[in-house]
């Protein structure tokens, strides 16, 4: 096992951030160390201005630097080898053109620069990821999409590109964090992290962040499985019943049977509600104006789509953002 490789990290905490996809970053690098019986992964925490961070769960956790100093570390012998932005809810709300330019810096610098949970939106806002792959938590995915037409975003767990790395979030952290291990030692080192942490495997980037449709829907049926996801991948340009009958085999009156004996509604009702829930997290996710959350989720005006909302949801679109 090899024991010389000597890595630096710091984690940037974001207020709101999420405390699940912190711990399981650093947790594995204090079981490294451990298990190695030497230092090999050394970390500190920071904020914008040095002043604690809450987490989404209300945990207030105290730092070590706040950004000024840490922008002047990375001129120094101090620099750090790897950054680690974590954020989580609300992440919009603390952009800043400062983080932006520290996040720049170390990457020129040579400083490998991740996001853990949401922070991908971080990255994405100073520039980072234009043409890049990025993972982000599926959940923020389509207005993540929508606010970022450059980058190439996928709900994959992690994704390491060009010295800039992104993770999903949730446990998604491990994984990554294990990866990187893997790496800079061997899979020895990541088993036996892996048996401290009572995991049985590392997941694969590509690997699923949702449960399967199947297990998500409690649905059995094959085919009903096959036109939901035929539906969830055709969102902005709703396709007719008949273009889904087509489709998947089955006439018009079979796959209305089928609706109903299983989802216990109608196919276009359950259409419009998968519609309606990708408008919902667009509308909490991002800052597009309602008409273009509208086109955006296939409906023909403004109007028409704050009355589906609304009889949904039981509020219009502009108060689910209030």
């Amino acid at each position: 096992m090899q024991n010389t490789i000597q890595r630096s990290i710091v984690f940037y905490l974001v207020p709101n951030f999420s405390m699940i996809a912190f711990s399981t970053a650093i947790e594995p690098l204090r079981l490294a160390n451990r298990i190695l019986g030497t230092p090999s992964y050394s970390w500190h925490l920071t904020s914008y201005d040095g002043e604690a961070v809450t987490a989404s769960n209300g945990v207030t956790v105290s730092v070590d630097n706040n950004l000024k100093q840490e922008r002047a570390t990375l001129a120094s012998s101090r620099r750090p080898s790897m950054l680690l932005v974590c954020s989580g809810t609300n992440v919009e709300e603390h952009e800043n053109k400062t983080l932006f330019a520290y996040l720049r810096e170390n990457k020129n610098q040579g400083v490998i620069v991740g996001g853990l949970c949401t922070a991908a939106y971080l990255l994405a806002s100073a520039g980072m990821l234009d043409n890049k792959r990025c993972a982000i938590h599926w959940e923020n995915l389509p207005g993540f999409t929508e606010r970022f037409p450059k980058v190439d975003v996928y709900a994959d767990l992690y994704e390491m590109e060009d010295g800039v790395y992104t993770c999903a979030g949730g446990t998604a952290s491990l994984d990554m964090m294990l990866s990187i291990i893997g790496a800079d030692h061997d899979q020895e080192l990541v088993n036996q992290v892996c048996e401290q942490a009572l995991t049985d495997r590392v997941r694969n980037p590509g690997d699923r962040q949702r449960l399967p449709l199947r297990a998500r829907l409690g649905v059995q049926n094959s085919k009903v499985l096959s036109i939901i996801e035929y539906m969830e991948a055709n969102i902005s340009e709703p396709l007719a019943l008949v273009e889904i009958a087509a489709y998947v085999g089955l006439s018009r009156r079979q796959i209305e049977r089928l609706f109903q004996n299983h989802m216990g509604r109608s196919p276009a009702r359950y259409y419009l509600e998968v519609r309606l829930d990708r408008a919902r997290h667009l509308l909490m996710q991002s800052p597009l104006p309602v008409v273009e959350v509208a086109i955006a989720c296939g409906f023909i005006s403004a109007s028409h789509f704050s009355k589906c909302y609304r009889e949904l949801y039981g509020k219009s679109p502009l108060q689910e953002r209030c």
